[in-house]
């Protein structure tokens, strides 16, 4: 099986660290995440501790996609995660992607990038709305996705999980994951709503972020709350709509 792979300058193990961990993938490690599609672990090498993404073998049509026409999952994080911090954005260190291929097309690939400790994500701020210092946090946090914004980075993932959050002092530091669904774009108003339509249903966050969006762009708060609510019960609708499907075909192939 022929793969391919690139390594950034900055990871402390070498190939032969990185073949070893894919190896060994499956029955070592620290598991992180295992939600059925796709593997997190984390593995200690050489005294580093090597964050690993496993993406699942993707369907036959992706298969013929990836080895030929678009980039794999675990290239475009690789990628994605370099350009962040380039642009100021946080992320764990990226350090390598792997990618294996048959003749017949497209198989496994890896994401590797440093183990990152945080104090929470973003779902802490939807789970308890008394958590201490919580607008001051989703304040701040409006602002990071401002910059995002003002850079062109459409993170189609925006949702509670992807962004990890450190406290440092007075302010909180941001760094997304699960970078593989990302576009660069010129946003207008509409896209830049949408963009929070993942994040929370509770009416009282939307109205916060909401409120310091509105200064940052210079619209009435009305606009801003009108929209970012719109996009928000759109999101849910068509995920609800989806769950519904899901469970209706789970249904069919089952009988």
């Amino acid at each position: 099986m022929k793969f391919k792979n690139q390594i950034d300058q900055k990871s402390p193990i070498n190939h032969d660290d990185f073949l070893q961990i894919i190896e060994n993938f499956e029955t070592t490690g620290e598991i992180l995440d295992d939600r059925g599609r796709n593997k997190v672990k984390y593995f200690t090498v050489k005294e580093h501790e090597i964050n690993t993404k496993s993406f699942k073998i993707p369907n036959f049509i992706n298969k013929i996609a990836y080895k030929f026409i678009r980039k794999s999952k675990a290239q475009r994080s690789f990628e994605h995660a370099n350009f962040l911090l380039k642009n100021g954005i946080g992320t764990p260190i990226p350090y390598a992607y792997y990618e294996f291929s048959s003749p017949f097309g497209f198989n496994k690939s890896y994401y590797f990038s440093k183990q990152f400790t945080f104090d929470f994500s973003y779902h802490k701020l939807v789970d308890e709305p008394d958590y201490p210092d919580h607008e001051n946090i989703l304040r701040q946090f409006t602002q990071f996705t401002f910059k995002l914004h003002e850079n062109g980075i459409y993170f189609k993932d925006h949702s509670p999980g992807n962004t990890l959050i450190v406290k440092n002092g007075e302010l909180y530091n941001f760094y997304l994951i699960d970078l593989n669904r990302m576009d660069f774009i010129t946003y207008d108003f509409d896209s830049r709503m949408k963009n929070f339509s993942r994040l929370t249903t509770q009416k009282e966050m939307i109205r916060v972020m909401s409120d310091e969006y509105a200064k940052l762009i210079n619209k009435p708060f009305e606009i801003v709350y009108s929209k970012m609510l719109e996009e928000t019960n759109n999101f849910q609708k068509k995920y609800i709509r989806r769950t519904k499907l899901k469970k209706w075909y789970s249904g069919i192939k089952k009988q």
